[in-house]
């Protein structure tokens, strides 16, 4: 699926945007089940839905949202309640290109669907991956499925190339987990940041370590995004799952090992979100009924 030349991109850059990750069948299916779940939101004031595994709210929306704007922001793995998602994490060409990447031995650790619906205040402080869920060796890698054509207009991701081969950046201030890289740090990596666009069906493999954030949606269109996370198989978890599911650790390609190969590497190990959503523990209110 992937060239040589695209797998060297990624291990440079730490990021490849590649087109048709899912087939018009699938994308539309997914699609489907957004629209249905947008409209659901509509007769709720709250965070709502059969809950995760962890018995928080499967569907969190922002302090804006209201019956007539709807302002639905996440749906926490997606996979356990819908077979269209299952099938995409589980069954796509991007399922394919993240086993490029980092297999032969490719396993699942979560999902969730950022959207960002017109109107919307959703913003992504700046951050690493790595460090909501840190593994004994990185690789692991986020796959953003494109649901929506995504432009600089609403709300694209954007990333700072090559930071994933840095520094981890702390996500505490004054002793406090906040998701985010200080202010200064998140002006700097703004600066350095470059957009990551793309046609609906796209995928953007990201690298766990790469910093990244993203604005508001300015635009009248939806900018969603289905967020995949995938390991090696020989990548163990050393922290709670902070989107626990009943489908972490499934092998997706090749197979199951006991044997958790080590990188060295100094953690803050991460605290882990009580509320529907880590936006939250970024500073933005849920809606409240």
């Amino acid at each position: 699926m992937l060239t040589q030349t695209q797998i060297d991109q990624f291990w440079r850059d730490g990021v490849l945007t590649v087109p048709n990750a899912v087939t018009s069948a699938q994308l539309n299916a997914l699609n489907a089940e957004i629209a249905g779940w947008v409209e659901e939101s509509c007769a709720h004031s709250e965070p709502f839905g059969p809950p995760t595994l962890d018995d928080r709210p499967r569907f969190d929306m922002g302090a804006e949202h209201t019956a007539d704007k709807p302002a639905l922001r996440r749906v926490n793995n997606p996979s356990d309640i819908s077979d269209a998602y299952m099938d995409a994490m589980s069954n796509a060409a991007m399922t394919d290109m993240v086993n490029q990447l980092i297999g032969p031995n490719l396993k699942f650790h979560h999902c969730k669907i950022n959207l960002k619906l017109p109107g919307s205040d959703t913003t992504v402080h700046y951050h690493q991956d790595f460090l909501f869920t840190p593994h004994t060796n990185d690789d692991v890698v986020t796959a953003l499925l494109m649901l929506d054509d995504v432009t600089e207009e609403n709300g694209c991701l954007r990333v700072v190339p090559g930071s994933h081969r840095g520094p981890m950046l702390s996500l505490y201030q004054d002793g406090r987990f906040v998701g985010a890289v200080s202010g200064a740090e998140e002006v700097r990596l703004l600066s350095e940041s470059i957009p990551v666009t793309g046609k609906a069906g796209s995928v953007c493999l990201m690298h766990t370590r790469l910093a990244h954030g993203s604005a508001p949606n300015g635009s009248d269109r939806s900018r969603n995004l289905y967020i995949c996370v995938y390991s090696a198989a020989d990548a163990f978890p050393i922290a709670r799952n902070p989107m626990a599911n009943p489908n972490e650790g499934m092998i997706l390609r090749g197979e199951k090992t006991r044997t958790a190969r080590l990188s060295e590497a100094m953690i803050e190990l991460p605290e882990q979100p009580r509320s529907a959503s880590f936006f939250t523990v970024q500073g933005q209110e849920s809606a409240e009924a």
